[in-house]
């Protein structure tokens, strides 16, 4: 099963084990990070962790560590799981106080978790033969808080459940006529040759892979716009794509059962995968 970190010690993943009266496991107190590694090396850190940081002053939880603390642990992680293509989840929660009350408490210790899994080949590795994703649009009944990663994630849970049993990858879902992001992703749409993502906003996780393609098309002369989507505009993209750390960018061939473009994945998706794999490799030292 692996070797976990837990409050400072690196032990079998069996062997991990929390207070029942933890906040996190009490009352969803907490906030968490997914942070692919490649090679051993871990992917866009300081965007990570200051996404995360982002997350612990949101719901006024002191930041246990400095950066340089979080790297040697996440590294030390790592190295105990073998390297390789793995990615990292960290949690944490506001930890265990003496009872149970909704108030914050004072002066009780943070509970940090780490633990890994495996990578699988993402889609962009591949683009040239990659099949793509079918996809549903659903109403997004989440909180108004999006923008913290907190480990709150039924609603999440329960959308992507749904997708799962309608045959889909994932569920894009619809606020007030916007798409606003995927269940467990983020998204793009292509129109007329312009590449379109949501900006973001309390109602989206700015997530890492997001930024980091926006990046890359502005740096390729690719044009691309951060604005809001329409439920009619996603319906009527000739691409769409999803994107997260541990995915990359997948594209999307239907939605709602209907085919997206020609139904197969986009010629701009297929420029970005590259761009994207390459921007990888050169990072990880295996350009």
């Amino acid at each position: 099963m692996g070797i976990a970190y837990l409050n400072g010690e690196l032990l079998p993943l069996e062997e991990a084990r929390i207070s029942p009266l933890d906040r996190g496991f009490l009352f969803a107190d907490g906030i968490y990070e997914v942070i692919p590694a490649y090679s051993g090396v871990l992917f866009r850190l300081d965007e990570h962790l200051e996404r995360l940081e982002h997350s612990l002053r949101e719901i006024q939880l002191d930041n246990p560590h400095t950066r340089p603390q979080w790297k040697k642990i996440l590294q030390s992680v790592i190295e105990k799981n073998g390297g390789g293509n793995i990615s990292v989840y960290l949690q944490i929660t506001r930890g265990a106080p003496a009872k149970r009350d909704h108030a914050y408490p004072e002066h009780c210790a943070p509970t940090v978790f780490a633990m890994t899994n495996p990578i699988a080949t993402p889609a962009a590795d591949t683009p040239d033969t990659c099949e793509g994703v079918a996809v549903i649009t659903m109403d997004d009944i989440r909180w108004a808080r999006c923008d913290i990663k907190s480990i709150a994630l039924l609603p999440n849970v329960m959308m992507r459940q749904h997708a799962v049993q309608q045959g889909s990858a994932e569920a894009i879902l619809i606020r007030d006529g916007f798409a606003t992001e995927g269940s467990a992703t983020n998204f793009f749409i292509v129109s007329n040759g312009v590449v379109v993502t949501p900006p973001k906003s309390h109602l989206i996780l700015p997530g890492i892979t997001r930024d980091l393609t926006v990046e890359l098309c502005q740096e390729n002369g690719i044009a691309i716009e951060e604005r809001e989507v329409t439920e009619i505009e996603l319906k009527k993209a000739d691409e769409i794509w999803l994107s997260s750390s541990t995915k990359e960018i997948v594209p999307v061939v239907t939605l709602n059962g209907n085919s997206v473009g020609n139904g197969e994945p986009g010629e701009i998706w297929k420029s970005v995968a590259h761009l994207y794999v390459h921007y990888k490799r050169k990072l990880c030292g295996e350009a």
